[in-house]
């Protein structure tokens, strides 16, 4: 008997797995039986979804302190204001490029394949009817956002436990953690090195734990394609088949051709750089959140090489600021919703439009559907009925997965473009200290 020890699947390879059986297993059952089958509402009710919902749980459990350790290290990894100042406005420039081609791109294909103009009335009354109460709710949230100035003063907390208990207030968690770190480079390194391994061993014990309820994501990707696929099947993407195809079409190109030159002028290959990082985008696709990839996407920088004090600020930041794909959906929905009501946008009120989901973008929160009151705020302020949201409730959790496979693949990239020419400095008690 051979005492080697059996060679175990490489994660994307289980992640495959469970993605293709979970697809194939529902799309049999869709065609078979049904969603309206009593022991298929049973088995998604009681069995997939709870299962699923487990494991976001498990991840966003971890979350709040992996993004704050994350942000912290990796500004005060920096070693000095001067590199923080650098690498953020790098990360700010790259973040604003990206961003207005994807919006632009996806207006372009919106305005020429023109799909709101072909949507048969009698579908869109009868999904409209469907989706009203839900479409009712997120037009009735987005009297809660905050506009304006106070949109930009909630981003700075006036109790940071209360920001890191709330979703939407994650962009005043991640300030606080700058504004922490920042601190850190501020402080004599011989005062902070406590602290500094203290916060070091949080993000440590974070991305281990991470690392154990990562085990369990080929039975979660399992049974997040199966309710996909026995819920809906394929018949709602066939029948919005044009909205679907404008976005996918604008997804693929925005991944493949946007960040495969990103990538190229950054001194990597693209087919390299798509594989490395395939983990992350199964991970994104199946989750539909870039804040439960996060964990993946971090492990991915790390493989690739990317320095810690790139990887751990840009990635975190990236998770809610760097949202190329849903800044791209954002602005194909609201003039496809345009189309259908027939309102005719000028060119300056889609510029506007595109100025606003590259905003929207950036402020949407990385979780399933946390873009939807966004595009409702939008369509309001273009003069489109809100409530149009409820024509693509249906596809939108597909919708979502394809997005946010581009978020996170837009994160990676972004990571990749600041990392270009930094490396990671010597530990702190190696380096001088600087407040630059």
């Amino acid at each position: 008997m051979s005492d080697t020890p059996r060679k175990s699947w490489p994660m994307p390879w289980k992640m495959g797995l469970g993605f293709g059986l979970g697809l194939v297993l529902g799309l049999l059952v869709h065609v078979a039986v049904g969603a309206d089958a009593g022991w298929v509402q049973a088995f998604t009710n009681y069995v997939t979804t709870p299962a699923s919902r487990l494991f976001l749980n498990l991840i966003f459990m971890l979350i709040v302190p992996l993004l704050f350790s994350a942000l912290v290290m990796g500004i005060a990894d920096m070693g000095d204001i001067r590199a923080l100042g650098r690498i953020g406005w790098k990360t700010l420039a790259y973040t604003i490029l990206l961003s207005g081609v994807a919006v632009l791109l996806g207006l372009v294909l919106v305005n020429l394949l023109e799909p709101g103009a072909g949507v048969d009335p009698a579908l869109a009354q009868q999904l409209l009817a469907q989706n009203a109460e839900r479409s009712r709710e997120i037009v009735a949230s987005i009297d809660s956002q905050p506009r304006g100035m106070d949109m930009l003063l909630s981003i700075v907390p006036s109790n940071v436990i209360q920001a890191a208990s709330d979703n939407g207030s994650i962009l005043a968690l991640m300030f606080f953690a700058v504004m922490f770190g920042v601190g850190m480079v501020l402080t004599d390194d011989e005062k902070v090195a406590g602290l500094r391994r203290g916060i070091e061993g949080v993000f440590e014990v974070s991305m281990t734990l991470i690392g154990l309820v990562i085990r369990l994501a080929p039975y979660a990707v399992f049974c997040f394609m199966f309710n996909l696929a026995a819920i809906f099947g394929f018949e709602l993407l066939v029948r919005l088949g044009a909205y679907v195809g404008v976005v996918v079409v604008a997804l693929a190109i925005h991944m493949f051709v946007t960040y495969g030159i990103a990538v190229r002028l950054a001194g990597r290959s693209p087919l390299g750089f798509f594989r490395d990082i395939q983990e992350a985008a199964v991970m994104a696709f199946s989750t539909a959140s870039s804040n439960a990839t996060l964990p993946t996407a971090l492990r991915v920088a790390d493989q690739m090489g990317l320095p810690h004090k790139v990887s751990r600020f840009v990635l975190t930041v990236g998770a809610t600021a760097n949202q190329n794909g849903t800044a791209l959906f954002e602005g194909v929905t609201v003039i496809f919703l345009a189309q259908f009501f027939g309102v005719d946008l000028s060119m300056g009120q889609q510029f506007m439009v595109m100025l606003v989901c590259i905003l929207g973008g950036i402020g949407t929160a990385g979780v399933p559907s946390g873009s939807l009151p966004v595009v409702a705020l939008i369509c309001a302020m273009a003069g489109v009925d809100p409530i149009g949201i409820g024509l693509i409730l249906g596809v939108n959790h597909f919708l979502d997965m394809c997005r946010t496979t581009l978020n996170v693949s837009g994160d990676l990239t972004l990571a990749t473009l600041v990392s270009r020419g930094e490396r990671d400095d010597p530990a702190p008690a190696e380096r001088p200290h600087s407040v630059g």
